[in-house]
């Protein structure tokens, strides 16, 4: 009875997250497609290919992935060093660290931009892609720091010792010992930073000022002009990387290989 339960809950649970992609797709690659009607009556990929040929599209899905991977790995050169230091070692006002990286999580986004928006326009940085990248770092690098410092909470470093005694360099313990055995980590940690980068919609209007055209912006701007059809294409290739990552990586979000037990040998 148990486990009957538990199946009906994830067959609840598949068909609200994939609904929407769903509905995504019946307007996205049909014509004429009008309510009560259950099922399109013409099934068409024009629209797909239209907006897939468009300039704007192209331009906007090319800077998105572009800022997601330099926000990705600004956020890991940043946060790794401090993930190592709250994982590994103890001292006073750990907690208190912990909770001014989790701060900026919880405050409202607009106050952030807000306030950056005035910096950013004073050092130049408002209106350009890197402006746009530094202030996705924000909500981003709270999540890589909590994922990394958790691996090295179980992570030992006597392995490393033993590569040292060995006579290999720091360089060449970091690449053969600790990056195989954080390796899963890393992946879970860049994976949450791209998604994370991927969707900002509003930080990147308030720095971006209208300049830097990223997917969401254009996402949203297609939204406000009433087009079903638009918008359900846009929403599709918006979801499809994300997809294409998560399937990519799913063997990595496993409990055990995030936190490390990649079975290394010495």
């Amino acid at each position: 009875m148990r486990r009957f339960v538990w199946n009906i809950f994830l067959v609840l649970a598949g068909l609200l997250l994939f609904a929407p992609v769903v509905i995504f797709g019946l307007y996205g690659f049909s014509t004429r497609y009008f309510y009560p009607q259950l099922i399109p009556s013409y099934w068409s990929a024009t629209a797909f290919l239209r907006q897939l040929t468009d300039v704007r599209t192209r331009q906007a899905l090319i800077l998105s992935l572009e800022i997601g991977t330099v926000v990705s790995c600004l956020s890991l050169l940043v946060g790794y060093p401090a993930a190592r230091t709250l994982g590994m070692r103890p001292f006073r006002g750990k907690s208190v660290v912990y909770m001014l990286l989790f701060v900026p999580t919880v405050v409202p986004p607009v106050a952030t931009g807000i306030g950056l928006n005035i910096l950013f326009l004073r050092t130049g940085l408002a209106g350009t892609v890197l402006g746009v990248a530094l202030v996705h770092l924000i909500p981003v690098l709270p999540y890589v720091v909590f994922t990394l410092s958790s691996v090295f909470a179980r992570y030992d470093p006597h392995y490393e010792y033993q590569a040292l005694v060995l006579g290999a360099s720091r360089v060449q313990v970091f690449w053969t010992v600790t990056l195989p055995l954080i390796f899963p980590g890393i992946v879970v940690a860049t994976l949450f930073a791209f998604l994370i980068s991927w969707s900002q919609y509003l930080l990147t209007f308030l720095i971006g000022g209208g300049q830097v055209l990223t997917l969401p912006i254009l996402l949203f701007s297609t939204v406000a002009g009433g087009n079903p059809q638009a918008t359900a294409v846009l929403s599709l290739i918006f979801v499809t990387p994300v997809v294409v990552i998560l399937i990519a990586t799913s063997r990595y979000l496993a409990t055990d290989r995030v936190h490390g037990e990649s079975g290394i040998t010495l």
